[in-house]
């Protein structure tokens, strides 16, 4: 019978007896954990000899005497024999001092586990009976792939006094395409606030019953949760102690005022923090084998707001033949982009390429040029979401063989 218990080491006496590669692996693991470390051995590893140099270990280059046991809490033996571990865990055990015996887990009082940290939680594993090291961690590590799957109950049942805002990019739309942050935190969360876009759909169908989902998603024209009272809503519930996530597509600091959201927590001092996401910006034109960047074709991107002003930069950029310029919530304005872009000198022959709900199974690529951009949009019924692009990489066949598409179901 194992008991496991979280023990405190900050500040306190870790000896180890015995200076190899077992000691050093496990060496930088107690003072990750803030301990004052000791090594007793006549010779010792050269990261163990790295960090005596600068100060962070007390070496005692000699065998073990019974005195270095003196004002130990934890004492790690490795010393390469096994009569002599077994000896220093019998004195321990008499002295009631912690040891790990690397050579034989089970004449030891105590076993190092496989562990890993998920957010606030530490996981740890070790065997019951005897020391079984690849066992353990290959359970640990089935255990952590369980995070980006959102399968582990990571949510606290019992309340905070104050809880913490995460602003969290959701990417494209796929859920496999989110970060592992991302799913960890979503699986965390009290409240979720969503937006249309992104991977919300899905991700909400995982979650406990009790988890509250606040849509405040945004469609073309109709704006139906004000800035402001997202910005109310998400400080709101931190305050009253939830865990608060604001999934957003893409990323949530690329035109998604995640900027904004996180000034509000921050003036109302709530805990908040942002989780990058994959902008849609690169991963959509990616989805229809459009890079927005391709030695020899272009080497930078632009990418602005189509809701906005088309303006010096913007007109700048697509005259550059060596810069694509991405154009994000660009539907309504592709007249007011192309004619401007024309009275600025950017040639007609420009490609250019629609990319319409990107990584899904309803994406559809047109490819056109600048020209033609605005007969081809209103001839296919060009709809949101889509992506803009302008530039060379947009051209067709540059990596795929591309097939101008009309049809709603044609990829």
């Amino acid at each position: 019978m194992t008991v496991m218990l979280g023990v405190d080491l900050d500040g306190r006496d870790v000896l180890l007896v015995g200076g190899g590669a077992v000691a050093a692996k496990r060496l930088r693991r107690f003072l990750g954990e803030g301990a004052r470390v000791r090594v007793v051995a006549p010779e010792v590893h050269g990261d163990i000899a790295a960090l005596v140099a600068q100060g962070r270990v007390a070496w005692a280059a000699r065998r073990f005497r019974g005195a270095d046991l003196s004002g130990a809490w934890l004492v790690h033996v490795a010393t390469g024999e096994a009569r002599l571990d077994r000896r220093i865990a019998e004195r321990c055990a008499r002295r009631r001092i912690l040891c790990i015996n690397a050579s034989d887990g089970a004449h030891g009082s105590t076993r190092l586990t496989a562990q890993a940290e998920i957010g606030d939680v530490t996981v740890a594993v070790t065997s019951t009976v005897g020391a079984d090291p690849r066992r353990s961690v290959a359970v640990r590590d089935a255990i952590v792939e369980l995070v980006a799957a959102g399968s582990l109950p990571l949510r606290r049942r019992r309340p905070g006094r104050i809880g913490r805002v995460d602003l969290v990019g959701g990417g494209p739309g796929p859920v496999d395409l989110m970060t592992v942050r991302a799913r960890r935190l979503i699986a965390e969360a009290d409240v979720l606030v969503i937006d249309r876009l992104g991977p919300a759909e899905e991700v909400v169908r995982g979650l406990d019953a009790d988890v509250e989902v606040i849509d405040v998603g945004k469609l073309p024209g109709r704006h139906a949760v004000p800035q402001d009272e997202i910005n109310r809503i998400i400080v709101a519930r931190a305050a009253a102690g939830s865990r608060v996530v604001r999934l957003k597509g893409g990323d949530p600091f690329v035109f998604g005022r995640g900027g904004e959201e996180m000034q509000a927590c921050l003036s109302a001092g709530i805990p908040v923090d942002v989780t990058p996401g994959i902008s849609s910006a690169i991963a959509v034109p990616q989805s229809a084998g459009i890079p927005v960047t391709h030695r020899g074709t272009a080497a930078a991107f632009h990418v602005v707001n189509g809701h906005g002003d088309v303006g010096a930069a913007t007109r700048a950029a697509m005259l550059d033949p060596t810069v694509t310029t991405i154009v994000l919530m660009g539907v309504a304005a592709i007249e007011r982009l192309a004619a401007t872009a024309l009275d600025a000198g950017v040639p007609a022959d420009r490609p250019v390429a629609f990319v319409e709900s990107g990584h899904t199974d309803r994406q559809r690529t047109t490819h056109t040029t600048l020209g033609d951009a605005v007969a081809d949009a209103r001839r296919i019924g060009l709809r949101n979401p889509a992506v803009i692009v302008v530039g060379e990489v947009a051209s067709a066949r540059l990596l795929l063989p591309a097939v101008e598409t009309v049809g709603a179901d044609s990829a």
